[in-house]
């Protein structure tokens, strides 16, 4: 079999990103294949074009070792954690036969073997999935030729399939309001997350994981510090079956051992006994109708809490959240910027966490940080013990001061660089001043470094937030000097549509309840 080399590849058009140029081949299937459903033609593959590639990998590396004899040995790869692929399903192989009139056959089978050669993967890869979607062999030839231009071995640091997924979602269900509030989360937001909260040891947990990004990247952050991966155990739930495979596929092909779980968290939590000490989740954004009315009323998640109201499951997903935290754990966790001020059943919640003391920072982001949507968003802190105490963190001793009754707020709006000309992300740079702000304001001795900066940061007590009416929008406490602070219309009016939208559909289901009524009486409306 030829070895297929990455520096021998095709290369990307440099006009184009690797991710449009994807869309646009598999844009060439439409009629045959929902364009919702691209995603899931085109992850599958790159897995495949992955799994090749490391095997490429690895059985040069044998060859360079002297050790020939050993190049099907399964062992001398998955001690590498690289799948061994018997040779109908290598990605050389595949391509071999790409115009083929039994390609789709191939390709299932290929997915099929490797699954049953490797436990880790089962479940995870679609079960002839390509023999029943009814392609045309010539366009779907096309993609595979844009996907072996993919240098996956050299991306594999960068959650590629996480990074396909969102920008397919983006493309398509979002805009045909499939899926709302369904939003990969980009690595540059991750990375801050993780860099916040240091999850160098412990168990990770992220109840509505999607594709597994959050873990990819926070693998990563452990290793970059020099960390023991051993060390970290993960959990995770997905409900979306298709994105729970694709979640169990991205960590698998780095070798990365989770307990992933599919099923709706809130209705059928997988992990109801778990505490982790770090928690990490972007949960969909104001959810609406998560639960009927007498659903969940006494769950006890919320034990201590008002139930959270049955309109948005924004307050569910934080309370699920600080359920599952250790006596020591924290959490980072994205929710849409409503979170900060709603009224009702939310504001008393929001109040009681700020008197149990659980809410540690309030970061507001830049717009436009994601692909499916351009609004900023708020990540939250929740820290479930904030007293002074010594801990070790990669083998150095942290001193905590007591920072009860205080919430650092940081407005971030103005922070961060372009790309892809509308697209903002968090560079390193950016990150490290952020982070650097967040633990010196943490630890002993921060009177000396830490300031409260104008349009930027400021240490609020308890007292200033009681004062606001438990609001945590951070400009109602960070000075603003140099532009005024201005509603932000765009988001207030999907806010405005959103209410209207409710109050509507409320309006028609009185109207049906009274011509029940009427017609239960023998009247006809």
């Amino acid at each position: 079999m030829p070895r297929t080399k990455s520096n021998t590849q095709p290369k990307q058009n440099p006009g184009k990103s690797m991710e449009a140029a994807l869309w646009e081949s598999a844009n060439k299937l439409r009629g045959a294949v929902e364009p919702a459903e691209y995603k899931h033609v085109v992850l599958s593959l790159i897995f495949l074009k992955y799994a090749g590639d490391r095997f490429e990998q690895r059985k040069q590396e044998l060859m360079d070792l002297g050790l020939k004899e050993y190049v099907d040995t399964v062992e001398f790869y998955t001690a590498e954690n690289v799948f061994y692929l018997p040779e109908n399903c290598r990605w050389s192989y595949i391509m071999e036969n790409a115009k083929q009139p039994n390609i789709f056959q191939i390709i299932d089978d290929a997915l099929s073997n490797i699954e049953k050669k490797n436990k880790q993967l089962v479940g995870a890869l679609p079960n002839n999935y390509y023999s029943n979607l009814g392609l045309d062999k010539t366009k779907f030839a096309s993609l595979l030729d844009e996907i072996n231009k993919l240098d996956t071995i050299a991306d594999s640091e960068n959650d590629l399939i996480g990074r396909v997924y969102e920008y397919f979602l983006g493309k398509f269900a979002i805009a045909e309001g499939k899926g709302k509030g369904e939003y990969y989360t980009p690595k540059s937001i991750v990375n801050l997350i993780a860099e916040l909260i240091e999850p160098y040891d412990g168990k990770i947990y992220d109840p509505c994981c999607g594709s597994g990004g959050m873990f990819v990247q926070s693998v990563k952050f452990v290793k970059a510090h020099h960390g023991n991966q051993k060390n970290v155990s993960v959990y995770g739930q997905e409900n979306t079956n298709t994105t729970f495979k694709l979640a169990r596929m991205n960590l698998a092909i780095r070798g990365i051992s989770a307990d992933i779980r599919q099923g709706d968290t809130f209705h059928n939590d997988q992990h109801k006994d778990l505490k982790a000490d770090y928690i990490m989740a972007n949960p969909p954004f104001n959810q609406k109708s998560w639960r009927e009315e007498n659903e969940l009323a006494d769950d006890a998640r919320w034990s201590g809490y008002d139930t959270p109201p049955t309109s948005n499951a924004n307050y569910g997903w934080i309370l699920n959240i600080l359920a599952k935290l250790s006596t020591n754990g924290v959490a980072g966790f994205l929710l849409a910027n409503g979170a900060l001020s709603a009224d009702g059943t939310e504001l008393a919640i929001r109040k009681k966490l700020l008197e149990n003391d659980k809410v540690e920072a309030i970061l507001i982001l830049p717009r436009n940080l994601f692909y499916s949507t351009d609004i900023s968003v708020t990540l939250w802190i929740l820290n479930n013990n904030k007293k002074a105490r010594v801990v070790t963190k990669n083998g150095q001793e942290i001193h905590y001061r007591d920072r009860e009754g205080e919430v650092l707020f940081m407005d971030l709006r103005q922070k961060g660089i372009p790309f892809e000309k509308k697209y903002v992300e968090l560079d390193p740079d950016t990150r490290d001043a952020v982070t650097r702000t967040y633990h010196i304001w943490q630890q002993e001795g921060f009177e000396e470094n830490y300031h409260d900066e104008p349009e930027y940061c400021y240490s609020a007590t308890l007292d200033e937030i009681r004062k606001k009416g438990w609001s945590l929008v951070p400009s109602k406490y960070i000075e603003f000097i140099n532009r005024d602070e201005q509603i932000d219309f765009g988001v207030k009016m999907k806010q405005l549509q959103a209410e209207m939208h409710d109050l509507l559909q409320q309006e028609e289901e009185s109207k049906k309840e009274l011509v029940e009524l009427f017609e239960k009486l023998g009247y006809k409306l």
